[in-house]
């Protein structure tokens, strides 16, 4: 061997080949191994000639391979696999040396892996990678957490292999350790599922309520997409309402309303209700997704319970507009949730997340990047304190200006029988952010009266509590380890 290579990769699906191929591109010699063989194999024939590429046929010799420090990169199925192959290779490596996890682990997974290797003095690194095998050839958006040691020997080459902002800045920045990386990734995915049903939403609203055919459709996402809610999701629903079957018809009307997922978008619902953030959009968005699976129940209740499908007799270019501002608005509460739930995390973990940082690893590569990040970074590069980009003064004017065409459309889909879980809790939950008054206190006043729970009081100073006999039959002792 000519030449020690500057990173292993164990892994060769598509995102793991395309890795591969984008690090040599960019002058960095990588040992791969596949353990089917066959598939590296078969890379390595297409690729090899013209690529700084090295063939390994099990791990130790990929290890003995790499310059030092050592930096193996795992990019394999998420769960027990990942644990395998780091057992494979810790007897291999030695104090100093990197592990990295791209795929997309759980970040608690990745907290264990940190503690556990750094035991052994193996710097470990979970890295969030968005932007699928298009992103991993040419530039995805890379969430790079774990131990903070290893990052200045990864950063020159993670950096040039991610994707670049407008303003040529690298979609590539530190996190912060542990399972942040992964965590970052997480709630970037759960964004994702957010983003996707209300677009979704305001399609069904599109084409059911107004009758709007496919190219007309395609039409008015590419209009959208020169505008505020510029975008790759907004793009690529443009072309996929273009694209016809060999028989001309619109091909998304040949698909199947059943949607499937992979884990991540409950991932970020439940750590929400672990952390109680009310991340309700993101929630609904999961759900949403359940629901469309359950096509058969669906299509049988249609025929007991009719939609209302009233005639439409308004002006339809003005509702179309109506409906771009509903789906702008819930986009930015979207955000307000996800950076919410982030900044939960961070207290919890112990993390110092630069939020700029994290727009900005999220305008190129990734499956949300959007023109719209840039003013989520300029709200935090303004504020690196800012609690809620409610309080921006640029996300409090999108707000403001869309409220009412907001409120308008989902009373429209109330009216049509039109399902739109997420334009509309992100409109409660714009709603009861903004109250400083809910109906907590009957809830809380129930609380005691079943379960001696306690109350504050507002006539009183906060964390003093209070207990009422409410039938004069209960006693006076309140509770302390039972909570509904």
């Amino acid at each position: 061997m000519d030449e020690a290579a500057d990173i292993g990769l164990i892994g060769l699906a598509v995102m793991g080949q395309n890795l591969a191929l984008n690090m040599s591109d960019h002058g960095y010699r990588v040992a791969v191994y596949n353990r089917t063989i066959s598939k590296m194999d078969d890379f390595l024939k297409r690729w090899g000639k013209q690529h700084l590429l090295i063939g390994c046929r099990d791990v130790k010799a990929l290890v003995k391979a790499l310059k030092r420090p050592r930096k193996v990169m795992l990019m394999i199925k998420a769960g027990r696999s990942v644990d395998v192959v780091i057992d494979e290779l810790t007897p291999l490596l030695e104090r100093g040396d990197i592990v990295i996890d791209g795929g997309n682990s759980h970040y608690p997974d990745s907290e264990r892996r940190y503690h556990a290797l750094e035991k052994q003095g193996i710097l470990f690194m979970g890295i969030g990678i968005s932007g699928g095998e298009e992103g991993a050839r040419h530039g995805p958006s890379i969430m790079p957490g774990g131990h903070r040691q290893a990052w200045p020997e990864i950063k020159p080459m993670f950096q040039a292999i991610a994707a670049q902002s407008e303003e040529g800045e690298p979609c590539c920045h530190w996190v912060g350790e542990g399972g942040a990386g992964h965590y970052v990734k997480m709630v970037h995915n759960g964004i994702e599922y957010g983003d996707m049903q209300i677009i979704c939403e305001a399609y069904q609203l599109l084409f059911a309520m107004l009758g709007l055919q496919a190219d007309e459709l395609s039409r008015i996402f590419a209009d959208w997409n020169r505008g505020k809610l510029n975008s790759y999701l907004i793009e690529i629903t443009s072309q996929i309402f273009a694209f016809k079957t060999q028989e001309g018809h619109p091909l998304v009307e040949k698909i199947l309303d059943v949607a499937g997922q992979k884990g991540t978008g409950r991932w970020t619902v439940m750590s929400a209700l672990e952390l109680g953030m009310p991340v309700t959009l993101i929630g609904e968005a999961v759900f949403a997704r359940c629901l469309s699976s359950l096509k058969e129940e669906r299509v049988a209740l249609s025929h007991h319970f009719k939609s209302p499908h009233p005639h439409f007799s308004g002006n339809k270019k003005q509702t179309i507009e109506e409906i771009r501002q509903a789906l702008y608005a819930s986009k930015i509460m979207s955000y307000v949730q996800g950076f919410m739930l982030m900044r939960a995390a961070a207290a919890k973990m112990g993390w110092k997340l630069n939020y700029g940082s994290i727009a900005l690893m999220w305008r190129g590569g990734c499956i949300i990047r959007s023109r719209f990040l840039g003013e989520i970074k300029r709200a935090f590069e303004k504020n690196p304190e800012l609690e809620t980009l409610m309080l921006d003064d640029f996300f409090k004017r999108e707000i403001l200006e869309a409220e009412k065409p907001w409120r308008r459309v989902v009373g429209y889909a109330a009216e049509f029988g039109i399902p739109t879980p997420c334009l509309s809790t992100s409109l409660a939950f714009f709603d009861g952010y903004r109250s400083s008054r809910l109906p907590a206190n009957l809830m809380q006043a129930q609380r005691d009266f079943f379960g001696a729970h306690t109350y504050e009081r507002v006539d009183k100073p906060r964390n003093a509590f209070f207990h009422t006999n409410w039938t004069q039959e209960g006693g006076d002792i309140s509770s302390t380890s039972y909570n509904a």
